[in-house]
């Protein structure tokens, strides 16, 4: 639908008013931007491989954000809208949050898709000027779809280098393997930029040489006006969260102490007016990390898939560093405007700006490498294998309805009494009466280690799994978060207390018979994605896919409900 028609529509039904009220734009189009300062930073993160338009349902789950070290990274819903002052039953509010989430992607329709973030582009860098932007990409880009693990990323590098992105960081890139990363890069024409990415003392020792970085720590760029240090912190978590087999020479971490002497490196030569980290750490990471560390102007953030409206800023020693989440699945784009001056940053514009595809002309260019880039699968893509009677999704903290359509799926296929499923963030949502294809079920699943695993457990080892990934979340120390959501359980109920001591969060867990687990018992379990030696199971998509076929000609509808959350 052309943006013309899509906002007559609005006006016939009476949205426009909400729509002026939510944007500094004209009403007749939303993306009008004027240019600001003589400097601009344009930020996408973890579109998590969806080339195309998607549904994608941002949390809605609230229940365990005022018990958390940080409520700001856990606000949703209705608590976000308030917070940030956004008109319900907007564009805004749907773009943001994820209530009313059927009635308003009807309405509104997808969001994302390459060829319109790129039309976005194009369209901020027309207005700024020549020489005046520079894009950054917080990573998770080459990962979460079927053309992109069966190209191992391919397909992204071709996407990302049309829209000539200048620098990036990374986080699911790595699970590649080192291999397959470095031969990305060379293909990739930005920058990739890490500075807590060195090698391993052991790998260092055995080719004699000293621990270097593995890739650039920071780039500076000089635009017409301003120069411009970006310095990036990929994921910090990456051999914990995901197989260290697969970076075995590589080691990551925070690296507090050589960020700060990355950024006074950078100050005290005056090679740059500002300084900018692009980082994957998460957003309770990042507001820790702006307190600690001095003369960093801004973090622009990812991992964690916060959307936030505008930047916070942080106090520390030596000044303000504003942070900003800028969403995930290619629905926003960060625009940052800067005035530099005298070698400081004076004063800022910013906006994340929702792609709405509804609102958006595709760019052809873009539009004609997706369709060449996916025709070689787009039979085997677009398989149909069920349809969904409800809402399935993923984000929401303790689970949702595409996950337990998996653990149904792994419970079904194993006969196991617990089956388990890792709490990723991405993947897009399906409306009721949507049809499920193999792509949607890649869309949940697509890694490089997918092959499930089944063992048997005691109840003491299950009890301290659940306590592990709930102290991920809710320690009070944002460096002992790894972002996530807790792990998606089906043939287990369990009560959890986000505000408890670690070791005691996890209470009154059950079987589905309503039997309690006994720590001394032993119970058959199955998951997939383990982290640990690589599994010679087959993969999840073939599970899902495999009992999809068989409970063909009937709806989907599955609901979540494991784990109760103590106030």
């Amino acid at each position: 639908m052309q943006r013309r028609r899509f906002l007559q529509a609005l006006i016939t039904l009476g949205f426009i008013p909400a729509i002026s009220r939510t944007s500094s734009a004209a009403v007749e189009d939303i993306y009008s931007l004027p240019s600001f300062g003589n400097a601009s930073l344009l930020h996408f993160t973890d579109c998590h491989a969806q080339l195309n338009p998607v549904y994608y349902r941002e949390p809605v789950n609230n229940s365990v954000g005022a018990l958390s070290s940080d409520p700001l990274s856990l606000l949703a819903g209705r608590d976000f809208i308030e917070f940030f002052g956004l008109v319900p039953h907007s564009l805004e509010a749907h773009a943001f949050t994820g209530l009313n989430f059927v009635e308003a992607a009807e309405l509104y329709g997808k969001m994302g898709g390459f060829s319109y973030l790129a039309t976005l582009i194009k369209q901020m860098r027309a207005e700024r000027g020549p020489g005046n932007t520079l894009l950054l990409d917080g990573g998770d880009s080459w990962q979460g779809s079927a053309t992109a693990l069966w190209t191992q990323g391919q397909d992204m590098l071709g996407a990302s280098n049309l829209l000539a992105v200048d620098a990036m960081t990374g986080h699911w890139e790595f699970t590649y393997g080192e291999r397959q990363v470095k031969k990305n890069l060379s293909q990739f024409q930005g920058d990739f930029l890490g500075h807590n990415v060195t090698l391993t003392e052991e790998a260092a020792f055995r080719d004699g040489i000293e621990p270097a970085h593995i890739f650039k720590p920071y780039v500076i760029k000089q635009l017409t006006h301003a120069r411009i240090a970006v310095i990036g912190q990929a994921f910090p978590y990456t051999p914990i969260a995901n197989p260290r087999y697969l970076v075995p020479d590589w080691q990551f971490g925070i690296q507090e102490h050589r960020l700060q002497q990355q950024v006074d490196e950078i100050r005290d030569r005056k090679l740059a007016d500002a300084v900018v980290l692009l980082s994957h750490n998460g957003l309770a990471v990042d507001l820790k990390l702006a307190a600690r560390v001095t003369g960093i102007d801004v973090i622009l953030g990812g991992h964690t898939h916060h959307a936030l409206p505008r930047p916070i800023p942080v106090s520390n020693a030596r000044g303000k560093t504003l942070v900003t989440n800028a969403g995930s699945h290619g629905k926003f784009l960060a625009v940052l405007d800067l005035v530099v001056k005298a070698g400081r940053v004076r004063d800022f514009r910013y906006r994340l700006l929702p792609v709405f595809s509804n609102l958006l002309a595709a760019d052809q260019q873009m539009a004609a490498y997706i369709d060449h880039v996916r025709a070689p699968y787009l039979q085997q893509l677009t398989e149909p294998l069920a349809q969904t009677e409800n809402l399935l999704y993923r984000s929401d903290s303790f689970g949702g309805s595409f996950d337990q359509l998996i653990l149904s799926a792994l419970q079904e296929s194993t006969g196991c009494q617990i089956v388990l499923s890792p709490g990723f963030r991405w993947g897009g949502s399906l409306l009721p009466g949507d049809r499920i294809t193999v792509e949607d079920i890649f869309n949940h699943t697509a890694i490089t280690y997918p092959e499930i695993y089944q063992r048997t457990l005691s109840g003491e080892q299950l009890k301290n799994l659940l306590e592990d990934v709930s102290d991920n979340m809710f320690n009070p120390d944002p460096y002992f978060q790894q972002g996530g959501d807790m792990v998606r359980v089906s043939g287990l109920h369990y009560r959890c207390h986000p505000a408890g001591k670690p070791g005691e969060r996890i209470s009154e867990m059950r079987l589905d018979s309503g039997d309690l687990i006994d720590a001394r018992k032993h119970y058959s379990v199955a998951g997939w994605a383990t982290t640990q030696q690589k599994s010679t199971g087959v993969p999840i998509w073939s599970v899902v896919i495999d009992y999809l076929r068989r409970h063909s000609g009937e709806t989907v509808s599955p609901v979540y409900s494991s784990a109760t959350v103590a106030k």
